[in-house]
């Protein structure tokens, strides 16, 4: 018998890129709010997971709303977000067990189609950490930013892109061992799980991820999720 599922899903975003009224998660897309569509990826992938919402306290009521108002009647359990990424994690694998799968995801990535989590999930049954990435393709340079906001090339610029990769969610891990990392104190080298993980110790598995499993970030984001919805039936 394989381990129970669980998912934490992050949305603790305020939409200040966005340049939106409301945060980022709750935004429309495809007639319902981003928020509801990636939970509904993974119900679609695995109907008996377990959702575990972080959000700001402010953001809470505002979310009830729009489960109302869209009859999106899921069984979640919500808790309150941190300071940083990292402490609103932490505080949503309180609600983990061990000896379970726990998928962390980004509230703001509802293109991940439902076959790519299953996969990631069962791979996951023999490794206890898995985190998807996918190759970067433009040309790559060194630039600091100074402080009259002009950018400055550094002195040794090259950067060899077939050895750089850009890191998604979801990241799953066997709950007892991403638990037990983020018990370490916080780090500002902690960007993402995998980060977490490794500087536990943990060997973290990497695997090809999904080029339309875009985070939206900024309004052309928006846009180009509105257009792959149009094409992708998933």
């Amino acid at each position: 018998m394989g381990r129970d599922k669980y998912l934490i899903i992050t949305a603790g975003g305020s939409g200040t890129r966005m340049g939106a009224p409301v945060p980022k998660q709750f935004l429309q897309l495809d007639g319902k709010p981003v928020l509801q569509m990636t939970m509904e990826k993974f119900i679609d992938a695995e109907p008996d997971i377990r959702i575990v919402t972080v959000l700001p306290s402010a953001s809470v009521p505002m979310w009830k709303d729009l489960c109302y108002e869209n009859n999106f009647a899921v069984r979640q359990t919500i808790v309150e977000g941190g300071i940083t990424r990292f402490h609103s994690v932490r505080n949503g694998l309180e609600k983990v067990p061990d000896g379970a799968l726990v998928a962390i995801h980004d509230g703001v990535r509802p293109l991940v189609s439902p076959g790519f989590i299953s996969s990631v999930f069962r791979l996951a049954e023999n490794v206890p950490a898995v985190t998807p990435v996918i190759p970067c393709t433009d040309t790559l340079r060194q630039i600091v930013r100074r402080q009259d906001g002009t950018l400055e090339r550094v002195d040794d610029p090259y950067v060899d892109r077939s050895r750089v990769y850009a890191v998604q969610t979801p990241q799953i891990f066997w709950s007892e061992v991403i638990k037990d990392a983020y018990r370490q104190a916080y780090d500002t080298v902690f960007t993402d799980d995998a980060s977490v993980a490794e500087k536990k110790g943990v060997e973290v598995c990497y695997v090809d991820g999904e080029k339309s499993n875009i985070k939206l970030t900024a309004p052309d984001d928006m846009k180009l999720a509105e257009a792959l919805c149009s094409i992708l039936h998933y």
